[in-house]
């Protein structure tokens, strides 16, 4: 596989898609592609340690749970997902990387209505290694201007395609003021979450999360509140304000990408990483190579 600096569209190997592998370059979609115009498509992210996908099938059933939202089937059972991410991860011989599956609507039909477009479904491997740059030491993030949407104006339980354009200008617009993410708040003024990953932040010995009720409630999310209440650490899942974000002692976020990542600063505020995160991106890491078990 081609170095994580070559351009996703010109590397070599073999992308899955609709039930057969095709040469990387040439797996493409039409121009007039639904997807593209109208972002009726969803998507998971997934990682592979150790030639094993973490939870994976947990992320195959949420990309259909995800199609389901949006309003159509993907022509491909959970079980042959499965085999085919398999598959695909054993073709592109790498051990540890990152998991891509994506379906969308074709395009025989161009509008907002499109009922009898075809579904298409592609599983693309590839190296990646930290999501940012300086994760150890902590990242240092700003407040992003756009924010989370009301559960009533948008798909929030669906990881869908449409839903991360806020995402990307937020990051953008966070890097080019030299810091590595952003925080979103919800359109209610509550904290949420970064562009791609949801938030902790630790107080007096127990961790706080905004509570997931228009954001996903990511599976790693789901993973480090087990392993925290593992280690005897509270869980708060409740409303947090951002004239909170001053009172916390640590900070980090969690997803697929981003793994367990340490948070330093946001905005004004700054935070140091110390026992409850360390403890947590360790027994992380142990988890998703095998050296330990998923907590109850």
């Amino acid at each position: 596989m081609a170095a994580d600096t070559a351009a996703y569209h010109d590397r070599d190997g073999y992308i899955w898609m609709d039930g057969e592998f095709v040469p990387w370059r040439d797996t493409k979609v039409h121009v007039l592609t639904h997807g593209l115009h109208y972002a009726s498509s969803v998507f998971e992210g997934e990682r592979a340690y150790g030639g094993k996908i973490f939870e994976s099938r947990r992320h195959s059933e949420r990309l259909h749970n995800s199609a389901r939202i949006l309003g159509f089937d993907i022509p491909f059972t959970v079980d042959e997902i499965e085999a085919a991410k398999v598959e695909t991860l054993a073709k592109s011989g790498l051990d540890s990387a990152y998991v891509r599956a994506i379906a969308w609507r074709g395009s025989e039909m161009m509008g907002v209505s499109a009922q009898n477009n075809t579904i298409h479904l592609a599983i693309a491997v590839w190296h990646w290694g930290d999501y940012f740059a300086d994760k150890m030491k902590g990242i240092a993030m700003t407040h992003a201007q756009w924010r989370r949407p009301d559960p009533k104006t948008a798909p929030c339980e669906a990881k869908a395609a449409g839903l991360y354009m806020i995402c990307t200008l937020s990051k953008h617009a966070a890097e080019r003021d030299g810091f590595a993410d952003a925080l979103m708040l919800d359109w209610r003024g509550h904290v949420a979450e970064a562009t791609g990953a949801n938030i902790f932040f630790m107080r007096d010995g127990a961790l706080h999360t905004p509570t997931p009720d228009c954001f996903l409630n990511g599976i790693t999310r789901q993973t480090a509140v087990k392993l925290a209440k593992a280690r005897q650490i509270e869980v708060i899942e409740r409303t947090i304000m951002p004239e909170e974000l001053g009172t916390f002692s640590e900070c980090f976020i969690t997803g697929t990408a981003a793994e367990i990542t340490p948070v330093r600063q946001i905005g004004e505020f700054n935070y140091k990483p110390a026992a409850a995160t360390e403890a947590l991106v360790t027994d992380y890491s142990d988890l998703v190579n095998g050296k330990m078990k998923m907590p109850a």
